[in-house]
């Protein structure tokens, strides 16, 4: 259970660390680009693994940790165009949502159990993650109804490649390094990126951009380490993981933006945390 918990403790500190950004006005994208390699150093320091790039050549999730890297950029960019054209709201909304394909898949992929209390506790945690984090009346046009879709594939398709990875390739020893080279993979893919907007004369270095990155990739690294290790609980199946840490993080982060940003909640933000609690008692009978 302690890893669940430091999953959303660190899955909440990335949303602190991404307000700071506008606060002391830090390209976001170069320092995620850069968050990667701090994650990578952590994932290598804390390894009981050596960093043998042979042996790393011949593990059996190498692949997979190659296309998480390319993903994580990938639903980065969507999440930015869906809150540029559609609002931070709907973003937010689409992004947790997009808990239900991991958690469908654990179900119908791994045969994990399902009861009617859970059945009704995750129906109640999607209501509970749209009127929580729905903080603006953020509206999606027709025209740009795309974004929103493909970020909730996205984000889905990236937990579910790490609870597919986690259940038939990884060993507990090897969490750590996996972590660094799917972080590797991540940077390696935002170099490219980087390269192409330099071409088209996009690309603006900005120094400050590193200090972000590593403020951000520290909490990022372990958050998707915790995460792992949660998924890794023989007595945690994966649809009780993901919606626990999505609601966890909805409850943690509405609590730090109050604390620290004095943010303003709605009546509707209050109904969805009344009800992220009914669904984690209910997820977890």
């Amino acid at each position: 259970m302690i890893n669940l918990v430091l999953a959303i403790l660190f899955s909440s500190l990335l949303y602190i660390v991404f307000k700071f950004y506008s606060k002391f006005n830090i390209n976001t994208f170069q320092a995620i680009v850069f968050n990667y390699v701090a994650a990578f150093l952590v994932g290598i320091v804390l390894s009981e693994e050596p960093l043998d790039f042979q042996s790393i050549l011949s593990k059996s999730w190498l692949f997979g940790s190659f296309i998480l890297g390319g993903l994580f950029i990938l639903v980065f960019n969507i999440l930015g165009k869906t809150s540029q054209e559609n609002g931070v709201s709907v973003a937010s909304v689409s992004s947790k949502m997009s808990m239900i394909i991991p958690i469908l898949f654990g179900i119908f992929f791994f045969k994990e159990s399902i009861t009617l209390e859970k059945i009704i506790g995750i129906g109640i945690a999607l209501i509970a993650v749209y009127f929580t984090s729905k903080k603006e009346a953020g509206k999606v046009e027709v025209k740009n109804f795309i974004f929103p879709i493909l970020l909730f594939f996205g984000a889905g398709v990236v937990d579910t490649t790490m609870n597919y990875l986690q259940h038939t390739h990884l060993k507990d020893n090897e969490i750590a390094l996996f972590s660094a080279t799917t972080f590797l993979s991540a940077f390696f893919f935002g170099i490219l990126i980087s390269v192409f907007k330099t071409i088209k004369g996009d690309f603006k270095f900005e120094g400050k951009s590193i200090i972000g990155g590593i403020f951000l990739g520290v909490p990022n690294y372990f958050s998707m380490y915790f995460l792992i290790k949660a998924l890794h609980n023989k007595n945690l199946e994966s649809a009780t993981v993901f919606t626990l840490i999505n609601i966890g993080v909805i409850l943690l982060s509405t609590i730090f933006g109050i604390i620290l940003f004095k943010e303003k909640l709605l009546k509707q933000n209050y109904f969805g945390i009344v009800l992220a609690i009914i669904a984690v008692i209910l997820v977890t009978l």
